[in-house]
């Protein structure tokens, strides 16, 4: 996996009052929110649980991203456990 850095002046940080912790998480909810990132790749930058990320989510009122392709797929799981 390829990594890169992002330069980002000490001022800015403590003009938004954020530590760097606080601004990748604040990265990773607004590109949740925009559909860009998973929830699962969201919460892995954010460097938060799924739980944690879920919450904080719903603290801000940003609905899970869950649409009809996604529930047809999770009926079927489910239906494919009650048959065995």
């Amino acid at each position: 996996m390829n990594t890169y850095t992002l330069e980002i002046p000490q001022d800015i940080l403590d003009s938004a009052r954020l530590t760097l912790a606080e601004l990748k998480t604040e990265m990773a909810v607004a590109l949740y929110a925009q559909g860009r990132l998973s929830i699962g790749k969201a919460r892995e930058f954010a460097n938060l649980s799924l739980w944690e990320f879920r919450t904080l989510l719903d603290a801000r009122r940003i609905s899970p991203h869950y649409d009809e392709y996604e529930l047809a797929t999770d009926l079927a799981t489910l239906q494919s456990l009650e048959s065995r």
